[in-house]
């Protein structure tokens, strides 16, 4: 009996330790601070670390080959009290290509509204029901928020469960005092508060279908169909184009996201694409992405070999 209760304590903390569901790199850089304890950065990026690749953020179960790869970068740039630091966050996250050795930028974005009080060795405590702490709701929220662009990618709108525990750990910090999670606090639409609303929206639902259609009848399928992935992720593109066209709102944040992800890839996409493709996807994005126009003008200039 001892045996057999061994045994299935064992293989419960197997089935554990596989259902975490990031592979999370983090980073806590603090050069603009001077005259403090260091020490308790390091505790802070340890604790981080820990929190964000121990924690079970679903209900499914992860291989540690399938977990969500990520980065957090903390700049630290001041010291408000002695448990108090205010800073920015970089969040990079990134998904395997089908069969291949390509992984393809999904997130890359940087939080200037980051303020929180750490006490060193204090557990990170975090209750998806309620506010604990600006940090771990900081730390829940872009793993949910993470979590759904990838789901999303393999899924039609497969995204949605971990959208909404995004938006609930919104919701439950209304009230604080630290900025990042009011409407009011952003009027540019470019906070957690405006990020997670918008993508729930439905005026930005071609949105959610180009990652679903990008990723699994694009990238997903190159390694074998070239000319009809690239095809797909053209007529993905125009998606975009179509929320651009419609402007659900005035500064259209979540559009920015996808080009801060993506534009690099669009352009290394294309750049061995024949000439009517190239000149069709060329057209699309200067027209919805007027920021990266000199980086698209490659697509018609160069005829790279694609490697996925």
């Amino acid at each position: 009996m001892h045996k057999l209760i061994s045994v299935v304590i064992l293989l419960l903390s197997i089935t554990a330790a596989d259902a975490q569901e990031l592979k999370c790199n983090v980073q806590v850089v603090s050069q603009k601070i001077q005259g403090t304890n260091k020490q308790v950065f390091e505790t802070l990026q340890e604790a981080v670390f820990e929190f964000m690749n121990n924690r079970i953020w679903t209900n499914h179960v992860y291989g540690v080959e399938e977990r969500v790869e990520c980065n957090f970068m903390f700049n630290i740039t001041e010291q408000l009290s002695a448990d108090e630091f205010r800073g920015t966050l970089q969040i990079q996250s990134r998904r395997p290509v089908y069969n291949s050795n390509y992984y393809t930028t999904m997130f890359n974005y940087v939080d200037n509204d980051i303020q929180f009080r750490y006490i060193e060795f204090e557990p990170l405590e975090f209750d998806l029901n309620s506010y604990t702490s600006n940090l771990t709701s900081i730390l829940a929220f872009y793993a949910y928020f993470i979590l759904g662009l990838d789901y999303d990618s393999f899924s039609f709108e497969g995204g949605t469960p971990y959208y909404e525990n995004a938006e609930k750990v919104v919701l439950n910090a209304q009230n604080v005092n630290e900025k990042g999670w009011k409407p009011v606090d952003d009027m540019a639409h470019g906070n957690r508060y405006w990020l997670v609303k918008d993508i729930l929206e439905r005026e930005y639902a071609p949105v959610r279908e180009f990652y679903y259609r990008y990723h699994r009848h694009g990238l997903d399928v190159m390694d074998e169909k070239v000319t009809e992935g690239r095809a797909e992720i053209a007529n993905s593109i125009e998606l975009l184009q179509k929320v651009f066209r419609s402007r659900p709102d005035p500064y259209m944040h979540v559009l920015r996201i996808v080009f801060d992800a993506k534009a690099d890839e669009f352009t290394k996409v294309f750049s061995e694409s024949y000439p009517e493709e190239k000149n069709r996807v060329y057209t699309i994005l200067t027209e919805i992405d007027q920021t990266n126009t000199t980086k698209y003008k490659t697509i018609l200039e160069t005829n790279n070999q694609v490697d996925f």
